[in-house]
């Protein structure tokens, strides 16, 4: 019995630390305010691709989508879109698929690049091989944003979360979350809304 009671508690503790693991591996990566490390990722047409390479970029939407995710999918054209308004204006989109093809095929490179042509993507579309630069980000889901801000001390995080406040019509849309933080910054405001909650597909590890 005594041997029981000793054991119970160090159980306990086991399931506490896994647990406090299990939630901080989740909830781990950037916040507002952190600097962005920069990547190198394949591109869809098999260059590498960094932040670095963007000389005159002002900042960067970076963006964790997919081929699969029915979230992603119907976020396609708004991505698009905000490339197109916002790229020649300093602030390019750089897209980064971060599943495990493994586990979903259809997002591997040649469906990425299939995809991409199919739907005209005027930006980057990158495969994070390995699965090493969502983790840094803390992305979690697909889509999932980060609106970055180039400075003297590199890229700042100033957004984090959705594109918008409907991801199941964009006619509906009534707050526009990447355009009003990336609006901001261009006149050199202070992002009011800083953080909302991405909506999506998990990431598949």
């Amino acid at each position: 019995m005594k041997k029981l009671i000793k054991l119970v508690p160090a159980a306990i503790l086991v399931l506490f630390i896994s647990a406090f693991t299990l939630n901080k591996t989740v909830s781990n990566g950037y916040g507002i305010g952190d600097i962005a490390e920069d990547f190198s990722l394949k591109n869809i047409d098999g260059n590498m691709v960094s932040l670095s390479d963007y000389k005159e970029a002002k900042g960067f939407i970076v963006t964790f989508t997919c081929n699969t995710c029915p979230f992603a999918v119907m976020y396609e054209d708004r991505i698009q879109a905000l490339n197109e308004k916002y790229a020649p204006k300093g602030y390019p989109v750089i897209a980064i698929m971060p599943n495990n093809t493994d586990v979903k095929p259809g997002d591997a490179l040649p469906e990425m690049k299939k995809r991409a042509e199919e739907k005209g993507f005027t930006f980057p579309y990158l495969i994070d091989e390995g699965q090493h630069v969502y983790p840094k980000f803390g992305a979690t889901k697909t889509p999932h944003i980060y609106v970055l801000e180039k400075t003297n001390k590199g890229n700042v995080v100033k957004y984090i979360g959705a594109i918008d406040d409907n991801h199941t019509d964009a006619s509906a849309v009534k707050v526009k979350f990447v355009e009003n933080a990336v609006d901001a910054l261009l006149v050199g405001k202070e992002v009011e809304q800083k953080e909302t909650k991405a909506i999506g597909c998990t990431i598949k590890v």
